[in-house]
């Protein structure tokens, strides 16, 4: 749905012609009685509009495109393993949560009490950006403006109020923003987390946080970002997590039988693969032995562990070291990169000198929109594809009558406020107050369809978020899970939806048919 606010100059009656109304009715007209008709005729006009939506869902198992692309161009497929190849039950970000929380207490000397708090699945979604010195999680649009009623100190919500005396308003400057990997240049520490694997994360430092505030305990809110941060990532490195979904994995790993079906498809076409995966050798293999099969290599030309992402499509002093059955890194100088083995480390560059392998004809998919997607966009030309998996989630939310229904109105009402808002005695300004007030509840209402405390992944109040931004600009296509290339053949073009913009919308896009400037349409005719 698009907002309404943008119709500036569009189907809007003239403050001119709207006075003309009012002096040639007199006191004969009622203005509240009016303006509540106009409401009711509106309301009319979006009950029958519905039914129409409701005809014409939206599939959550679709490809989007931002950017033109045919597969017919593509001749390699290259993966991510994380959330790309392999998605990971509810019970994985538990474990990272639970571990982090008691290296905290552990080998950081945090309160014991700490572990008290158990990990919450719907407390924070992807995307959000942390204020580091101020420890407040937020929601960020496109334009750099923070949504209010979405900043968090610990567990608790800053009232608006506050939030606006902090900031000086609502804008974070670009230059407090952090860059794709999350450091800043100019010493702020705005840290956007954009991977799966940062709901955990989110979640223990606003805990911690939340502990701390409570129990009135000065602390230092960068020493506790670090020490998080640090406790999570040492759940990966100390193989933690690796060890336990090993040993366990039936119960953290979702097995799709659809990842070999759509592997076995583009080999079938005679399609090049390739994997670029952070994770280790023998995590790797199993997992994909469970996912695909004990000849899941047989799939792919090159198979690359521990490859230190983004690091590896920027460093070029690394190079690639054969890993043996064993697991033993081999010290063997690579002049080719061979099926069935697997390699270690390496780098983007000399990787392109050892397979020639370059520019649009690759097409490499991710979950992360910096680490995996943006340099390969920015730098090599690669075409690129990103997994979100919350995308199946909302778009199913967004099936429902409930939302389309409130969006609907939502959105007429919007235009409603727009086209009335010309009317400035004091009987029409409280009408027009009342109608504020439920465009602002059912934002609210809106925003809760999805997450309690932030909304959607993909939208503000009424500006794409921060997140979309990025992904629009890294992510030639978009799509829930790799499963959905299973509903187009390997020669589909994805077209991008022209969008209008905001000067290319007819003025009766505002509003449903029934419902198209009446007060300009009753002007003229007076």
């Amino acid at each position: 749905m698009r907002s309404a606010g943008g119709a500036a100059a569009r189907g809007r009656p003239r403050a001119g012609l709207a006075r003309s109304l009012c002096s040639a009715s007199g006191s004969a007209v009622d203005m509240k009685h009016y303006l509540w008709e106009r409401y009711r005729e509106a309301k009319r006009s979006t009950d029958e509009l519905v039914p129409s939506i409701m005809s014409n869902l939206l599939n959550p198992d679709a490809i989007f495109s931002n950017n033109e692309m045919s597969l017919s161009d593509i001749e390699i497929y290259g993966f991510d393993y994380d959330y790309t190849l392999v998605f990971y039950s509810k019970h994985l970000h538990t474990l990272i949560f639970n571990a982090a929380r008691d290296l905290l207490i552990n080998e950081h000397r945090y309160p014991v009490e700490i572990r008290k708090y158990e990990y919450d699945p719907n407390f924070a979604i992807r995307g959000l950006h942390y204020d580091v010195q101020r420890a407040m999680l937020m929601k960020i649009d496109a334009f750099h403006y923070i949504q209010m009623g979405t900043v968090y100190r610990g567990l608790s919500v800053v009232p608006d109020e506050e939030v606006i005396d902090m900031y000086e308003g609502s804008h974070v400057p670009l230059e407090q923003m952090s860059d794709f990997y999350g450091k800043s240049s100019h010493g702020n520490t705005m840290k956007q987390f954009m991977d799966i694997f940062s709901l955990p994360e989110m979640t223990l430092l606003s805990c911690v946080n939340e502990h701390f505030l409570k129990n009135n305990i000065d602390y230092e809110p960068v020493h506790l970002y670090k020490d998080v941060k640090d406790s999570i990532r040492d759940v990966h490195i100390k193989g933690i997590m690796y060890r336990a979904i090993e040993a366990d994995i039936e119960k953290y790993i979702c097995y799709a039988e659809q990842t070999r079906a759509v592997l076995a498809k583009l080999a079938d076409h005679g399609k090049k693969m390739f994997l670029i995966t952070n994770s280790p050798s023998s995590f790797v293999d199993k997992g994909m032995r469970y996912i695909v099969g004990k000849d899941w290599r047989d799939l792919f030309d090159v198979v690359i562990v521990q490859a230190e992402k983004p690091n590896f499509f920027n460093d070029k002093r690394r190079p690639f070291r054969k890993v043996n059955e064993k697991g033993v890194l081999l010290w063997d100088k690579i002049h080719k990169l061979q099926k069935g083995q697997i390699y270690k480390q390496g780098n983007l560059y000399e990787f392109l000198k050892l397979t020639g392998w370059r520019g649009s004809k690759v097409l490499y998919f991710g979950d992360h929109i910096y680490s995996d997607l943006a340099d390969l966009t920015l730098k090599h030309g690669w075409r690129t594809g990103a997994i979100i998996p919350e995308l199946r989630s909302e778009l199913r939310i967004m099936n429902t009558e409930q939302y389309i229904q409130t969006m609907t109105w939502l959105q007429t009402l919007t235009g409603l406020l727009e086209q009335m808002q010309v009317y400035r005695d004091a009987e029409s300004q409280l009408v027009l107050q009342e109608w504020k007030k439920e465009r602002k509840e059912m934002r609210e209402m809106t925003k809760s369809f999805f997450n309690a405390q932030f909304g959607s992944l993909f939208r503000t109040d009424q500006n794409p978020t921060y997140f979309l931004r990025r992904l629009s600009r890294f992510a030639d296509i978009y799509m829930a899970s790799l499963s959905c290339l299973l509903n187009y053949d390997v020669h589909h073009t994805f077209y991008p939806r022209r969008t209008p913009l905001q000067h290319e919308l007819p003025a009766w896009s505002d509003s449903p048919s029934a419902f198209r400037a009446p007060v300009l349409q009753e002007a003229q005719a007076k």
